[in-house]
């Protein structure tokens, strides 16, 4: 009999590094190792870190500590980073971060049971020199599909698998296993970008963008639904360039509706889009199509056009308003959220004052303020005219203050709404909690429903917003709606 062999996965980061953490749970469960919640339960504890800003970073190293204080303390022998800060620094994170037993790349996915068990052994699995996975793919977005079969793109394991190697779910089962049983879940649309925005260093560990196909799409979708999935939510770095590689830009406003059809699924959500990159088309389809929600996730980070044009990106506040008057002509109820930087290089008081009339006028659902540091491999790293420390932290503080009122005031706005709430929790402390169409799971806020009589997790129940806390709605259920019910 095989020795029993257990692993946890403690992902950190975004949903696309939950997904490529459930593929790394498919790969290993599939080559007998078995799957624990708790790291302190596990044989080996895998840490997803996140690479993307220095808090991150921080949040992804304390970690990785964490599990390594395990060892000698119960089951742990061994250590493992993967994920985007792993990949980004490689044998260079080894070095400085003795704790972890194995630094793994995104190259070493597809072999991750048998790194794990030299890892497990008492060997050495010799990490990674850092290279800029940009150069791994053609230039022409329509060579790639060909190229990418020999690169690793985490989250894009095709549907049809060998037998013995998919989970045993089913003939569509894709190269993933649930990590939970929340009845949302994620699929991974694409991986990379093509855009070079100053300040971001994601497209050099995270490489040129990539699509998946709709067929895979699709079969994915079909089985998470078949897991009891009620909701997905589209994932990349770039949703709107979906298709530009397999030879039409437009293929999500195609792919939407035949997502919103498949059985079993009750809503449809579409993140990460950018405001240079939004059509009219894809405008329409997500406003105007049953099952997909309305709900936008722009990618703004700024207003003035001085500071745009020097984050390498377009637009301006009216552009911006009117993309935002558009939207809620065609659904009025439609949700909006944004990440902004505020203390970028060169930012003037202008400049921050013409951000400031943007968010007012903006009327979105979440937002998300950060303060600028440099990241080092970025161009705007080199750029001159810095702001003191202390002058980023006092407008980070006085944007987030704003913001902070600005939301509760746009939760304030929806009081009297009527709204579609898919129930996530139920228990005896906070009562039943869900979500609405206008909010995503983990970045926005939640729904708070005054009773759970007759709920479950999962359902969709209609419910009048009757009140607010802060983001968050409080809502009376009025009863199930018909999508819950079929």
């Amino acid at each position: 009999m095989p020795e029993r062999r257990t692993v946890a996965l403690v992902t950190l980061g975004c949903a696309r590094n939950e997904v490529d953490s459930e593929e790394l749970a498919g790969r290993l469960e599939a080559d007998g190792w078995e799957l624990v919640e708790d790291a302190e339960a596990a044989d080996v504890a895998v840490v997803n870190t996140c690479g993307f800003v220095e808090a991150a970073k921080k949040d992804s190293v304390d970690a990785l500590l964490e599990a390594n204080d395990l060892k000698g303390h119960g089951r742990t022998q061994a250590v493992v980073a993967v994920g985007c800060m792993a990949e980004r620094y490689g044998k260079d994170l080894a070095e400085a971060l003795p704790e972890a037993d194995g630094v793994l790349g995104f190259d070493d996915y597809a072999d991750i049971s048998d790194r794990l068990q030299t890892i497990l052994n008492g060997g050495i699995h010799a990490s990674h020199t850092p290279r800029d996975r940009r150069k791994l793919l053609p230039i022409s977005p329509a060579e790639r599909q060909d190229a990418g079969a020999e690169v690793a793109l985490p989250g894009h394991a095709p549907v049809d698998l060998p037998d013995g190697l998919a989970p045993a779910s089913g003939p569509r089962a894709p190269l993933r296993r649930r990590l939970g049983t929340n009845p949302v879940a994620s699929v991974k649309l694409a991986s990379g970008c093509d855009r070079r925005c100053s300040f971001c260093a994601i497209p050099s560990f995270r490489g040129s963008f990539i699509s998946r196909r709709p067929s895979d799409v699709l079969g994915e979708t079909r089985w998470l639904a078949e897991q009891g999935v009620k909701e997905v939510m589209l994932v990349s770095e770039n949703n709107t360039s979906y298709g530009k590689d397999l030879g039409d830009i437009r293929l999500l406003e195609t792919l939407l509706p035949e997502l919103a059809a498949v059985e079993g699924i009750e809503r449809v959500r579409v993140s990460y889009l950018q405001p240079a990159e939004m059509r009219p088309g894809l405008i329409d389809v997500l406003t105007g199509t049953d099952k997909v929600v309305p709900y936008f996730d722009l990618s703004f980070q700024h207003s003035a056009p001085a500071v745009l044009r020097s984050m390498r990106r377009f637009g301006d506040t009216d552009r911006f308003l009117d993309l935002l008057s558009t939207i809620r002509d065609k659904a009025p109820q439609a949700g909006v959220r944004s990440n902004f930087i505020v203390g970028f290089p060169g930012e003037s008081e202008a400049d921050l004052a013409e951000l400031e009339r943007f968010l007012t006028g903006a009327r979105l659902d979440a937002i998300g303020v950060f303060g600028y540091s440099d990241e080092e491999g970025t161009e705007a790293a080199t750029y001159e005219h810095k702001l003191d420390e202390d002058v980023v932290a006092e407008r980070l503080a006085r944007v987030s203050r704003l913001a902070e009122e600005l939301v509760s005031q746009r939760a304030d706005e929806r009081v009297g709404e009527s709204v579609h709430v898919l129930v996530e929790s139920i228990d005896d402390e906070d009562g039943a909690v869900g979500r609405g169409e206008h909010q995503a799971p983990e970045t926005d806020g939640q729904v708070l429903l005054t009773s759970s009589e007759g709920l479950s997790v999962g359902r969709i129940v209609e419910a009048k917003v009757i009140g607010t806390q802060g983001v968050d709605l409080v809502a009376e259920p009025l009863g199930c709606s018909e999508e819950a019910d079929r």
